[in-house]
């Protein structure tokens, strides 16, 4: 006997269908204002909840909605987070993820995606950080942004301007993708070497070297500043490099550098360099951000799967 599927199956895969065609946008927008994988990972589950649950009869448009729920939900956990990353011990620095699938993560545009960027978003406010991804990475109009945020038109076009002014004090013009990779390569190279002097000559003289380990041993926990220093770190254990397995990866639409240990994802390296030399050199140390990045490579095999509460 053929069974018709009811009325309510058929709404729960339409409801599917359309929250798979949008998730790479959502986590999108919720990845740049948090700065984590594994948080815009939840925020978008959380999303996915709240789209199951809605009475999606009434919804006029189901991306606005959805993008809408997203923001918001963000901008609440990025409240949280920043109390909760008072406490890490040194520096911190943004998850990196694998954009070898989705060079732009969701977005019109690959703005706001590179972790240098990233890190000076979030000394933004989640609300100014959100308003600004939303114009920039996603093209969003002034009034959709003002009714998401539910800001005043004339707040919300403040906010961007204010939040494009301090990151253009805070950034320099990043170099193309193939220099970057280059100084990369070359920093690396000269580094496994201990070759200070060519170290020396890729950095900016006020270069800086953070290392992101909460703790972790062989972690610097404060920002290392300026050219000999950096050259000298790179350079003063010599151990580190001997017997490392050093694999390129794409991270945030740039080239990243892998660093195994005996088999094991143990270090992630990348910088960011504008016409004057290297002037960030970002390490990931904290081994749940090297699993996230890990994880990240299969988040969109994920996203066309099946989502909780579905089957």
């Amino acid at each position: 006997m053929h069974l018709e599927p009811s009325p309510m199956t058929s709404s729960l895969e339409e409801a599917v269908a359309v929250f798979v065609q949008h998730r790479a946008r959502l986590f999108g927008i919720a990845y740049r204002v948090l700065g984590s994988a594994v948080e815009a990972e939840d925020v978008v589950q959380e999303v996915w909840l709240r789209w199951q649950k809605t009475d999606r009869s009434v919804v006029v448009s189901p991306v606005a909605f959805l993008s809408s729920t997203t923001t918001r939900m963000a901008i609440n956990v990025a409240q949280s987070a920043r109390v909760r990353r008072e406490t890490y011990i040194g520096p911190w620095l943004p998850e990196p993820i694998d954009t070898s699938a989705d060079p732009e993560v969701g977005a019109q545009r690959a703005e706001a995606l590179e972790l240098a960027l990233l890190l000076v978003l979030e000394k933004l406010s989640p609300t100014e950080r959100a308003a600004y991804v939303l114009r920039e990475a996603f093209d969003y109009a002034y009034p959709e942004i003002a009714e998401i945020l539910q800001l005043s038109l004339v707040n919300v076009r403040k906010i961007v301007s204010r939040a494009r002014k301090h990151l253009s004090a805070e950034q320099r013009e990043s170099v193309d993708t193939a220099e970057h990779r280059r100084l990369l390569n070359a920093f690396v190279s000269a580094a496994q070497t201990g070759d200070v002097a060519s170290l020396e000559a890729l950095l900016a003289p006020d270069v800086v070297s953070l290392s992101d380990g909460n703790g972790i041993r062989g972690a610097a926990r404060i920002p290392v500043l300026g050219r000999a220093r950096v050259a000298n770190l790179a350079t003063a254990y010599p151990r580190f490099w001997q017997g490392a397995d050093i694999r390129s990866v794409n991270a945030n639409g740039r080239t990243g550098m892998m660093i195994y240990r005996d088999g094991e994802p143990a270090t992630f390296l990348t910088i960011a360099a504008s016409k004057e030399g290297i002037h960030k050199l970002m390490w990931v140390w904290n081994p749940s951000k090297i699993a996230a990045f890990l994880h990240s490579r299969f988040r969109f095999a994920a996203a066309c799967g099946s989502l909780p509460g579905t089957l």
